[in-house]
């Protein structure tokens, strides 16, 4: 009897000492549930029965009202994120592949938590549509070249539709643009002579320039002492080079005489060809004038002569 109580009373304090086990570590739980640390990137917004209660909280540690408060936390450290590639027709019609980078931080993490469900993928989001809508309105020249103004635009854009989220855009980068490879080959021909045409000009701008200082040697180089010093000048140089080649200089002024002489002789004889043809004209003209003297007398003897031999009667007549 004594036994069978013995052993009812060990049973209930076995039971009674798991009940009050179980009730320290539900209370040591509760409260370790109640007890917040909030690290210096981040900021805890604490909602009491649902209720905001005021800013946001931290850093620091913070005791919560168990069961009561519930605290969500918001990272403000600046999220670099990759927008998806996407594809987009440019206003001159050529089809094209862009991805970018968007870089946005939390400024106000109650309106990050109260306004929109996912701060994050809300961003991602509208970065995609707003890339794809202004850079359809971009001719491919404008994409490839002006990526500071989209850049900058697409910034502006993002940021006024993520301020009521309490989302801070700061940048936002194109990174890759693909375009076709037929379209990759005509840049490539246009660049091509593009590069020629520059280096024609090039060209024809340094012989523009050559002819000028050419010319101003000229100028320099008139006087016989200059062309004198020219041309050691330039036997020094050939003989740095260690050739055979021989260099006589001949005074121009040596064949100023035979070059007088001949054009003298060709003179002399022309001129006698011009006087033998005017002789010739003179003669040929005094026999023209010769021969009408005579035939102008010889009209005039045949008249006399048969004005004589008709009678005087034919002559009344």
């Amino acid at each position: 009897m004594y036994a069978t109580l013995g052993l009812l009373q060990a049973v209930g304090l076995g039971v009674a000492a798991i009940v009050v086990v179980i009730l320290a570590l539900f209370v040591a739980s509760v409260i370790l549930s109640a007890i917040k640390v909030v690290k210096e990137y981040e900021r805890g917004v604490i909602f009491r029965l649902g209720r905001v209660q005021g800013g946001p909280k931290g850093p620091g540690l913070f005791v919560l009202w168990p069961l009561v408060d519930r605290m969500v936390k918001i990272d403000l450290r600046t999220v670099t994120m990759d927008v998806p590639p996407q594809d987009v027709i440019t206003r001159d019609n050529v089809p094209a592949r862009v991805n970018a980078v968007i870089y946005f931080r939390v400024t106000d993490p109650n309106r990050s938590v109260i306004e929109v469900e996912n701060h994050v993928l809300a961003t991602s989001q509208i970065s995609q549509t707003t890339l794809r809508s202004v850079l359809g309105q971009k001719d491919l020249d404008q994409l490839l070249t002006n990526r500071e103004e989209i850049n900058e635009e697409l910034q502006s854009i993002i940021d006024e539709q993520t301020d009521p989220w309490g989302v801070k855009v700061s940048v936002v980068e194109v990174k890759d643009v693909e375009i076709p490879q037929q379209m990759q080959r005509a840049m490539a021909r246009q660049a091509e002579s593009e590069r020629e045409r520059r280096a024609k000009i090039i060209a024809a701008e340094g012989e523009y320039q050559a002819s000028e200082r050419l010319r101003q040697a000229a100028d320099r180089l008139e006087s016989p002492t200059a062309l004198q010093l020219r041309l050691f000048q330039t036997m020094g140089e050939i003989a740095v080079n260690q050739n055979s080649t021989i260099i006589l200089p001949v005074p121009i002024d040596l064949f100023k005489p035979f070059l007088e002489s001949q054009n003298g002789a060709s003179t002399s004889t022309s001129y006698g060809q011009e006087v033998r043809a005017a002789r010739l004209e003179e003669e040929k003209e005094a026999e023209r004038l010769y021969e009408e003297a005579v035939g102008e007398a010889k009209r005039e003897v045949s008249s006399e002569e048969v004005s004589t031999e008709m009678p005087d009667g034919e002559a009344n007549r």
